[in-house]
């Protein structure tokens, strides 16, 4: 049987891509690796357009290393993956409403991002004359009795991002749900295009606010690779240290937050007052709560002072104190466990095919964590496990993270263990020269883990250092389809105990 390595070896290698060569493909080898996909030989990393081809970037299981595939598309028109691979659909969606190119046979034509309200349309492509408002979104209905519709936002009773979902339901139990986002978007792509790499490390930290650490880390890390610039050994280890107190952070925040959709205050009280002390310590010793502008191309903006140190480790040692009782009121609290066992089942299934990362991954059985599966530093080095579970419900997706907060902790005590004197920033400006010439574009690719899962960056540096093409991939893309899945079945009520589980991103999808 073809394996996606044969597939790739038939095709042209881009060398000034990095840390791995780009492979320009045809069309029907385009074909044959969404059918590989299609087949589970392989997970769905990206997929995104510069304007003049399509790429896609995947893994095939057990491999450390990702592999972009490129297709170029004069007539603007690709075959579509989704049409074999569900999980690309709304990426090609995406792709048609940024640039205008349409993926051939694909299942839904609908736009996504794109609600019929901007001046252009494909305004990264051809852009055409200012459009009429368009036509209402066409909605799945809900055909036969006792069915019904509830359509929910996208403005919510809370302090949260819009996002519009429209539920089918029959009495209390919800058989279908549509989801429709897009209403945050800002046009990352373009504001990208031509930025200096200061200023898209800016904009790269502020895609999604609570991810600026991993945003930043993904997106330097990719010019970097493309820039052939090292990084330090007491960067690298600050940066993995900034990673693992926003994980801490953000996962005593979605603890907190999915007991209290479950009515049970005291929870989302304790891991608030949690989140605040280590969001302190981080403004103490990085000089910003969510540590934001801080990791830039080629190490950090800032260093760790000695005293911090000490500040950090009583950290530690005050979450081991005050977590543990936290967790057995969680656990041994039965009107709590009577909301979260058992509800929005994700079947595993579905969680492999999607490329599931994150907590919500790990809950359904996927044992994929970017530090350990694609091994970037200084995690090699580290000790920690990746915790994993089988059941997939709401339950199982507190647990992850309950687990994750003990291995961020000892990660965090192994990096002040290691840290050592040296400088923490690399200039950018000795970075080697791209294969073809100094003057040439040169492209790069980075994974790395934030707090919901793997995020994805794939820069094109120009030879003057501006960034000429960006993609950045939210991990929530490929886990917001599945949030439609798990609520199948369950009541109404039980939807925002479902969302917040997830927890997806709306700003990090709607770019």
């Amino acid at each position: 049987m073809t394996s996606l390595g044969e597939v790739l070896a038939e095709g042209r290698r881009i060398e000034a891509h990095r840390p791995r060569p780009r492979i320009e493909v045809d069309a029907e080898a385009w074909t044959a690796i969404a059918g590989l996909l299609a087949g589970g030989r392989g997970t769905l990393m990206s997929l995104w357009s510069d304007g003049e081809a399509v790429h896609m970037a995947v893994r095939e299981d057990g491999k450390a290393e990702v592999e972009v595939v490129s297709l170029a598309v004069p007539e603007r028109r690709f075959p579509s993956v989704a049409r074999l691979h569900p999980p690309a659909l709304r990426l090609e969606r995406t792709i048609r409403d940024l640039y205008g190119i349409d993926a051939e046979g694909a299942p839904d034509a609908r736009a996504w991002l794109d609600h019929r309200r901007w001046g252009v349309r494909a305004p990264l492509g051809a852009a055409g004359p200012e459009p009429a408002e368009g036509a209402p979104y066409a909605f799945l209905e809900a055909v036969g009795a006792p069915l019904h519709q509830i359509p929910v936002g996208p403005v919510h009773a809370g302090i949260i991002e819009p996002g519009h979902f429209r539920f089918s339901a029959s009495g209390e139990t919800v058989v279908g749900l549509e989801e429709r986002l897009g209403y945050v978007h800002k046009g990352i792509d373009g504001l990208l295009a031509g930025a200096p790499l200061d200023r898209a490390t800016r904009l790269a930290g502020r895609v999604s606010g609570d991810s600026t650490v991993a945003y930043s880390l993904a997106f330097c890390s990719a010019a970097e690779a493309a820039l052939a610039i090292e990084v330090p050994p007491r960067a690298v280890l600050l940066r993995a240290l900034m990673a693992e107190l926003e994980r801490v952070a953000n996962h005593f925040g979605d603890i907190g937050a999915i007991c209290n959709d479950a009515s049970f205050s005291l929870m989302h009280a304790h891991c608030g007052v949690l989140r605040e002390r280590v969001l302190r310590a981080a403004d103490a010793a990085l000089g910003h709560r969510l540590m934001m502008d801080r990791i830039v191309p080629g190490g950090t903006a800032v260093d760790l002072p000695r005293e911090s140190i000490v500040s950090l480790r009583g950290l530690i040692e005050e979450v081991r104190r005050r977590f543990p009782p936290l967790v057995r009121l969680y656990d041994n609290t039965v009107s709590l466990q009577d909301r979260t066992v058992g509800t929005g089942f994700l079947p595993p299934r579905l969680a492999q095919q999607y490329g599931c990362g994150g907590p919500v991954g790990r809950a359904s059985g996927r044992l994929f964590d970017a530090r350990r599966a694609l091994a970037y530093p200084p995690y090699p080095d580290l000790r920690f496990d990746v915790p994993t579970r089988s059941q997939g419900d709401v339950d199982a997706r507190v647990w992850i993270r309950i687990e994750e907060v003990g291995q961020s902790l000892a990660i965090i005590g192994q990096i002040l263990d290691r840290l050592a004197d040296g400088p923490v920033r690399a200039d950018p400006a000795t970075a080697g020269p791209a294969e073809g010439g100094g003057g040439t574009a040169r492209e790069g690719l980075a994974v790395v883990e934030g707090f919901r899962g793997d995020i994805l960056a794939w820069v094109r540096v120009g030879g003057d250092g501006t960034i000429l093409r960006c993609h950045l991939r939210d991990p929530s893309w490929f886990q917001w389809p599945l949030l439609e899945a798990a609520i199948e079945g369950n009541i109404v009520a039980d939807f925002p105990l479902c969302n917040k589980s997830f927890n997806c991103s709306y700003s990090g999808h709607d770019l």
